[in-house]
Parts: C-alpha cells; sequence; structure tokens
C-alpha cells in the first residue's frame, strides 16, 4: 500500500523530513521521502512539492479464509476449555479406562522394551514398510493359512494409519481408474469425503441409517448399490461402523457380497476396529474372509490405531488382493510410486511394535486377552447406560438400539440443536451428527450423561 501526501513548501529543510518521518512511525512500515519537481501539465499552488509515499506491509496470502474448526477435534478443543466437574469428552474415538484417562496396552510397552534391548536403529524403511509388519498384517487380517497369502495375490503397503492407507488407495483410483466413482455410506467417518475429494476422486451415498429404527436401512442399501454405475468402488466399514455403530448381519453381509459381485462392482473395506469392535479378531475380519473367499478382487485399508492404542504412532497398511500375483505386484509397485512423492518413506516404530506383538505368540495372545477387556469395558458401559436410560425415562421410549449397536459409538438419533443443549447445558461434548464415543464414558458417569440425553431428546425441539 502506498499513500502520498503532498507539502505547501516548495523548500522543505532535511529538518523538517526527519520531524515528518518522526510523527509518521507506523510499525513496520516503510516511510519514504522524495522531493519532485512540478508538475507542468497539472496547476498547482507551488512549483515543486514533498511527496513522502507510506509502504505498508500485506501479506501475499491476505485471500487465504480461515478454516473451519475440524467437526471432531474441535470437540477436544471445547472440552479443554471447559472447567465444569462434570464434563465429558464424547468426541474423540479414543479408549480410557473407567478412571476416563488414556491407556497404554501392557503388550506394547513390553514390545517396546525388546526394541531397546535389541538396540535397533533408526534407518529410513523401505517405501513399501517394515516387511514383517506387512507380512504379519494381511495374516492378521485374511488368516494366516488363507490361500491369497499363500499365492502370493496380495498387495500390502505400509500407510499411515487408516487416513494414510485410504489416502494411498484414493489416490491410486484416481489413478488406474479415472471417472470411477466411490459409493460411501451415509452417514460415515467424517474424513472419507476429504480423503476422496482431496484426492478427486467422484463419489456418492448410499443408504446405511434409518433414523425412523436407529438401525441399519438394508433395503435402501441394497437398491443404492444396485443402481451405481457398474464398476463402483463400494466404501464398506468392516466391522463397528463409524458413527452409528450399526453393522450387517451375517446374512446381509452374504446378500450385499450378491449385488457387488453382480454389479462387477469393486468391494473397498475400512478396517479400524478389527479386534476392538466384539473383542474377536476373527470375528470383526469375517466380513473381508467373505469377500475373500468368493474370489472376488478387494481394497482393505487398516488401522491400529484403536486396537493396540497406537493413535499417536501412525501405524497401518492398504492391502489390495487381486486375481494373480502378477497383477499384485504390479499394483504393490505403483502404491509404491504413489508415496514415494507423498511422504517417502513409513515410520518404523509402530510397524516394529504390530510386528513384535502379532508375530510373537506369547505377546499375541496377551494382546488378545488385553482386548477382549478393553471391548468389554465398552460392552458394560453401553450396557449400564441403557439400564439406566429405560429406568429413568417415563416415556415409554425404547431405547435398545443401544444394545443392538457395537464397537465402541453409539449413534444416539439426537440432532444438532439437541447436540448443542448436550453441551451448553450439561458439558457433555459431542460430533453434531448425535455420536457418542463410550470409550469416554465411565460406569459412574452413565446415569449423568442418560439424565443429559433425556432431557435434550424430549425438551429440545
Amino acid at each position: 500500500m502506498v499513500i502520498s501526501l503532498a507539502s505547501a513548501s516548495p523548500s522543505a529543510s532535511p529538518a523538517m523530513l526527519e520531524n515528518l518521518k518522526a510523527q509518521m512511525k507506523l510499525g513496520s512500515s516503510h516511510v519514504m521521502f522524495r522531493k519532485e519537481k512540478a508538475n507542468p501539465f497539472i496547476k498547482t499552488q507551488s512549483s515543486g512539492r514533498i511527496t513522502m509515499a507510506l509502504a505498508v506491509n500485506v501479506s501475499r496470502f491476505e485471500g487465504v479464509t480461515m478454516a473451519p474448526p475440524d467437526p471432531i477435534l474441535g470437540v477436544s478443543e471445547a472440552f479443554k476449555a471447559d472447567t465444569n466437574d462434570m464434563k465429558l469428552n464424547l468426541g474423540v474415538g479414543a479408549y480410557r479406562t473407567e478412571e476416563l484417562q488414556p491407556y497404554v496396552l501392557n503388550v506394547v510397552k513390553k514390545a517396546e522394551n525388546r526394541m531397546l534391548e535389541r538396540r535397533e536403529n533408526k534407518e529410513y524403511l523401505p517405501i513399501e514398510g517394515l516387511a514383517a509388519f506387512n507380512k504379519v498384517t494381511a495374516e492378521l487380517l485374511f488368516g494366516a493359512d488363507n490361500p491369497i497369502i499363500q499365492q502370493g495375490r496380495v498387495a500390502t503397503v505400509q500407510g499411515l494409519s487408516g487416513t494414510g492407507s485410504l489416502r494411498l488407495a484414493a489416490v491410486f483410483i484416481e489413478r488406474y481408474f479415472p471417472g470411477a466413482k466411490v459409493l460411501i455410506s451415509s452417514p460415515t467417518w467424517g474424513n472419507h469425503k476429504n480423503i476422496f475429494n482431496d484426492s478427486r476422486v467422484p463419489w456418492s451415498e448410499y443408504r446405511y441409517y434409518d433414523p425412523k429404527t436407529v438401525g441399519l436401512d438394508f433395503d435402501g442399501l441394497i437398491s443404492d448399490i444396485k443402481a451405481a454405475p457398474e464398476g463402483s468402488f463400494v466404501l464398506l466399514h468392516g466391522c463397528a461402523h463409524n458413527p452409528t455403530g450399526i453393522d450387517p448381519t451375517p446374512e446381509q453381509w452374504e446378500k450385499i457380497a450378491d449385488i457387488i459381485q453382480e454389479r462387477n462392482h469393486i468391494p473397498f473395506f475400512d478396517v479400524a476396529y478389527q479386534g476392538f469392535a466384539s473383542g474377536s479378531l476373527d470375528a470383526d475380519a469375517s466380513s473381508v474372509r467373505l469377500f475373500a473367499a468368493r474370489g472376488l478382487e478387494i481394497l482393505v485399508a487398516q488401522s491400529y490405531s484403536k486396537n493396540l492404542g497406537l493413535y499417536a504412532e501412525r501405524i497401518g497398511a492398504i492391502n489390495v488382493v487381486c486375481s494373480t500375483s502378477d497383477a499384485a505386484a504390479r499394483v504393490k509397485s505403483q502404491l509404491k510410486r504413489i508415496a514415494r512423492p507423498m511422504y517417502s518413506n513409513p515410520p518404523i516404530h509402530g510397524a516394529r511394535i504390530v510386528a513384535n506383538v502379532v508375530g510373537d505368540p506369547a505377546l499375541f495372545n496377551e494382546w488378545k486377552e488385553e482386548m477382549e477387556l478393553m471391548a468389554g469395558r465398552i460392552k458394560n458401559v453401553r450396557q449400564k447406560l441403557f439400564d439406566s436410560l429405560s429406568a429413568k425415562d417415563k416415556s415409554g421410549k425404547d431405547w435398545s438400539f443401544i444394545l443392538k449397536q457395537i464397537g465402541m459409538f453409539s449413534f444416539t438419533g439426537l440432532n444438532k440443536t439437541q447436540t448443542d443443549n448436550m453441551t451448553d447445558k450439561w458439558h457433555v461434548y459431542m460430533t453434531k451428527d448425535g455420536r457418542i464415543s463410550l470409550a469416554g464414558l465411565s460406569l459412574a458417569k452413565c446415569e449423568y450423561l442418560a439424565d443429559a440425553i433425556i432431557d435434550s431428546f424430549h425438551n429440545v425441539s
């Protein structure tokens, strides 16, 4: 910005100029003076003028707008600022103890101690990640004796947890299936749409949640998958659907597989809760294994944030099941090519933890026991919340959907206005779609939460 001022005096002394400068102190702005001759084509009262040019620094980034707060992570920031003793953070899906404190699994501590004892270095991993990790993670997902592994038909690349693994797959789809659409459940995890938008992959929604029953809209789901363009990618939650906690039954999974096979679609699984949903690694992987057993080519993104509590380690993988080992080798090479300019090499610490825990029979069995305990705590909280709601609510409303849901989350059916009441009046922090994370709830706080839900449901339109 430049501001020019003219002096009526044609002969300003150096002292006058310095005095003007002293009077125009404007922070980091730059003040420049120059003596100019009068312009013969412009009539002025003097034969000359003093021009002061004021240059104000203006950012090149003035056109950058402020982004809205993240709908999930922003909840935690608001929670931290609240000083009320009864406050509850039910927004972020991170496991907490009964005392609502973060929890580091014992098997993780043991694995890390072993890593220290071995004095392992911090050299770069290959682009595809730690070989031992890739081996055990594919075996955990599909089963070690699965023919697709024995035949070398699975391309596995270590990714930056579930988000990074999904992003690798999204860029792969955009590059090798241009114009192909991804079908996403309505609702879904909030970051799914961001990932595909930023990867320039078109998407549309298929019906999933039925607000009337607070359950699965199975007929709508089937209808929408049938109507999708042939060869679409169908994004499915392997278990513990986020945000609803509503999963298809085994029979419904069979029907979904039938339709996807008939329409020549490509199933794309997001598996973020294997072992953490039901407490059984095999049960929580049954949907993925069903599709693999049918001979379908599938994509599966994995995360170890929840089941091993490795939230900050950013450890996961993208797996692509192909019809031949040759195709798997080519797919893996291209996934590596995508990863190279994106982040070059994945982190090693979390990969070694997973490889040590899953690859060691003793630690593996101990891990399964810890997962059962974590999943059991969530189930107990879910039951206590249902009991509290049923006992306190005299309206006759059926709250049994809470027990039918599975995993870390429960979809309450509350709307935005009602969730605002939960926060403003009751200091309960949650996402505006009505999802609550039961991992952030203790048995001691269940009755308090029940009071908040009943008040918000019946007294707020």
